[in-house]
């Protein structure tokens, strides 16, 4: 008896310490980026548009993608290669989503990255479309459709955000 109790105080201080540890990980992921406070503000003001408004602004490409929950085919997209330093900032309004320093080869053909500048800026919705159960990833300020979120990612966060191309826009770290 005293062996087993042993062992659960050994394994309950053990799910502390990887709790804890996870918790560090996913505050200095989001502590590390380099964005501005008025790129940071998680009070954004919501944008809405019209079907009609947003195909004006938008390519026959992003408009699909963005609104109307499309995917482009991989390894053709603007950004499943890119290595430039930087912000990836939604398509349709220009909101901070992920930092180039999260960004990684996953081998999909999409911009892969393990988490987003803020949490708050990027919406998750279970999506079970084609037969599956995923984790659709959208633009909190304007509702874009970014792609999904998979379990599948490097540390520290274990996540693989796989994103469209044409859902986002780069913003060279040289531009400031």
């Amino acid at each position: 008896m005293k062996h087993s109790s042993f062992f659960f105080l050994r394994l309950s201080v053990y799910f502390v310490l990887v709790a804890v540890s996870l918790s560090c990980s996913h505050k200095a992921v989001q502590s590390s980026s380099e964005i501005t406070a008025s790129q940071s503000d998680t009070a954004f003001e919501r944008i809405e548009k019209s079907e009609a408004e947003w195909k004006k602004l938008l390519s026959e490409e992003e408009f699909h993608i963005t609104r109307q929950k499309g995917t482009e085919r991989s390894f053709t997209g603007e950004y499943w290669d890119h290595k430039a330093e930087g912000i990836y900032h939604c398509r349709c309004c220009d909101l901070a989503l992920f930092e180039s320093g999260t960004k990684f080869k996953s081998g999909t053909g999409w911009p892969s990255f393990y988490a987003p500048v803020l949490h708050a800026n990027v919406g998750e919705v279970a999506d079970y479309t084609h037969g599956m159960k995923r984790v659709e990833v959208i633009c909190n300020r304007c509702d874009a459709h970014l792609g999904h979120v998979f379990n599948d990612g490097p540390k520290p966060t274990g996540l693989r955000y796989c994103i469209n191309s044409a859902s986002l826009q780069f913003h060279d770290k040289e531009e400031k």
